[in-house]
């Protein structure tokens, strides 16, 4: 039997995969394990750099909760850690892209949420459907911040889909590409963003989601307390350095 989750590290980038294409990669208590699992080895990870949440198959990238599996279990309120959601109940310092495949409703809208950046294919759709079965969203807090908040609601109270070129245009993807490159592109940026000064990355992350928790003034100051290490960093030297000698950086990440 396939493990329900799947683990790989490329240049730096760690792929952690949704392997159950059958049940449209739903959310079942195995699957949430794996998740749990393979984002605290990402973290401890010191060969990865940048993660990729992505789905098995072409299909899905999550369809959400295993409905089948709640309805068995009379799930009423979600538990805390019923699915790690990055940066509320488990912390990723390091960068994370959604690569959205398919089909991203509900729980797996939760998880390209909660990405820092997102990269579909051409097909894929992303829908907030609980209150089409009379679900919860709390996890969809944050959605206002990303997109216009009439866009938040239009997602929130429908539930219907939209489009990965519409999820572009309302700011919630990065990039839309076509299935075949899905993969390659999202290798190629997270290579990117993987090739940087590693603290400079870590800080940048940081320093993004300080105006959604802060007033400006007090992101500015926590701003520059992020920021000092890295100034006073040997790789803060080695950049300058390497440019002036007409060379790639070696980054030492202190």
């Amino acid at each position: 039997m396939s493990e329900p989750v799947t683990y790989e590290v490329i240049d730096g980038v760690a792929w952690l995969t949704i392997n159950r294409p059958a049940a449209r990669n739903a959310l079942s208590a195995v699957v949430r394990e794996g998740l749990w699992e393979g984002t605290r080895r990402f973290n401890d990870d010191a060969d990865a750099r940048v993660l990729v949440l992505t789905g098995a198959g072409d299909k899905a990238f999550c369809a959400g909760g295993d409905l089948k599996e709640m309805a068995q279990n009379a799930l009423t309120v979600p538990p805390p850690d019923f699915a790690p959601q990055f940066g509320r109940n488990i912390d990723v310092a390091k960068p994370t892209i959604a690569a959205v495949n398919g089909v991203a409703f509900a729980g797996g809208f939760l998880l390209a949420q909660q990405c820092d950046l997102v990269v579909a294919a051409e097909h894929a759709t992303f829908a907030i459907t609980e209150v089409k079965v009379g679900r919860g969203a709390p996890w969809a807090a944050p959605l206002s911040w990303l997109v216009p908040a009439r866009i938040a609601l239009q997602i929130l109270l429908t539930g219907d889909a939209i489009s990965a070129h519409r999820a572009q245009e309302v700011g919630l993807v990065n990039e839309v590409v076509p299935a075949a490159q899905l993969r390659d592109r999202t290798q190629e940026l997270a290579g990117r963003i993987a090739a940087n000064a590693p603290l400079s990355v870590l800080a940048a992350k940081r320093t993004a989601y300080l105006s959604a928790q802060h007033r400006i003034d007090e992101a500015y100051a926590l701003a520059e307390r992020i920021w000092e290490p890295v100034y006073l960093s040997e790789d803060a030297q080695e950049g300058p350095r390497a440019f002036q000698e007409k060379r790639a950086p070696v980054w030492k990440g202190r």
